[in-house]
């Protein structure tokens, strides 16, 4: 009894002195509510609530000086109409309070999905501490939140996935829509997603994607239905490919082939290949809460476009192959430990250059999905897989 007293008064004063410094510091988030991404949430929102483009980069360029945007790009959102559902409501706020609602609404997405990850891959009747750590800890979970990117809802909308799709193929398949606002993240996924229903005729899986992406597609047709014009027109004034992308690939081509856009996809090209041997190989009991991780780590890590923010989609990964190491704790020898020390200290280490504010299109970044590659793959040494049948 007292033993929860005391918890729970250690839960309000922690939640009373958060409280005290976020009031303390309203004038100083107003001041530098412009420089979050979630500042383009918002400039589209607002433009598309009043029927106009909300792709048009000179109209939003100037929607978002009047909030105190002083780059000289404009910070226009990139991802496709059928997303414009999720960020649609931010639109009918101010950009501070949108930037407000934006965070709440990560903050629980990321709890949430937290939460799911320990029901869907817990080996013990009690959670082990170093669980939770890692996952607040995880260095993309505070870049996505400082920049006030979407990865944590996108990182909800696969959670649920893999926690409804054995039971709930619709609701899963709905659940997808999440992470389709940037399908390019996950190439590899989508793929073998296919592969998967067309093979065991998973069609509620389909329906539920289908049918959602037909009702938030119809909901931006409503206020703009030359919205799908306007993107393609945003997409082609962008010239992405003459842009420096802090990818893994991005860098490759930046050092070696920096005028040739498309050798930015052959990491991609390779990973579509392995992506196709493993679903045939574990094609006969594939299970998307086992299987579909390394789908995700690989996609990430060979995607032509992503940012450290968008990474924070590989937690159940992360999460994963932590609780393997866990389970195998009595096998862990001196190499073992100077290992994990040493993914730690390189997860630390990006922690500290955000903590220096170093911007993401420095390119700095670039290593840290070669980071979570290793960790997945060092996890996985520590399970027996079964003889394919």
């Amino acid at each position: 009894m007292r033993q929860s007293l005391l918890k729970n008064t250690v839960r309000v004063l922690v939640a009373a002195l958060l409280a005290y410094f976020l009031v303390a510091s309203l004038p100083s988030l107003r001041r530098n509510v412009s420089k979050r991404d979630s500042i383009a949430y918002w400039s589209a929102a607002h433009l598309l609530l009043h029927g106009e483009d909300p792709y048009n980069t000179d109209v939003v360029f100037d929607l978002e000086q009047t909030q105190g945007y002083r780059d000289p790009k404009p910070l226009v959102l990139r991802t496709p109409p059928w997303s414009l559902f999720m960020v649609l409501p931010l639109g009918a706020m101010s950009a501070f309070w949108a930037w407000v609602t934006w965070v709440a609404v990560s903050l629980v997405a990321f709890v949430g999905a937290m939460h799911l990850c320990w029901k869907l891959y817990r080996n013990a009747a009690e959670t082990p501490r170093f669980f939770w750590l890692i996952g607040y800890l995880f260095a993309p979970v505070p870049a996505c939140l400082v920049s006030g990117q979407m990865g944590l809802v996108l990182l909800l909308g696969v959670v649920l996935f893999l926690w409804l799709e054995p039971q709930h193929p619709y609701l899963a398949g709905a659940a997808l829509l999440l992470p389709f606002a940037k399908p390019h993240l996950l190439i590899l996924f989508w793929l073998i997603l296919a592969l998967w229903i067309l093979s065991r005729k998973r069609w509620p899986v389909l329906i539920g994607l289908a049918s959602a992406l037909v009702l938030v597609t119809a909901i931006a047709l409503v206020f703009r239905p030359a919205i799908f014009l306007n993107y393609c027109e945003m997409l082609n004034r962008a010239a992405i490919g003459s842009e420096f992308i802090p990818a893994l690939s991005g860098v490759l081509r930046l050092l070696f082939f920096h005028r040739l856009f498309w050798v930015q996809f052959i990491p991609m090209a390779l990973a579509v290949a392995w992506s196709l041997w493993f679903y045939s190989r574990h094609r006969a009991r594939w299970n998307w809460r086992r299987h579909g991780l390394p789908l995700l780590v690989v996609s990430i890590l060979t995607t032509p476009y992503a940012w450290i923010t968008d990474e924070v989609i590989l937690i159940p990964a992360i999460l994963q192959a932590a609780l393997w190491i866990d389970a195998a704790r009595n096998r862990i020898t001196w190499r073992s430990k100077l290992a994990m020390l040493v993914f730690a200290a390189l997860n630390a280490l990006l922690l500290l250059i955000l903590w220096f504010k170093i911007p993401f299109s420095t390119g700095i970044y670039f290593w840290s999905s070669l980071v979570w590659f290793g960790w997945y793959c060092y996890g996985s040494g520590f399970v027996e897989e079964p003889t394919p049948e």
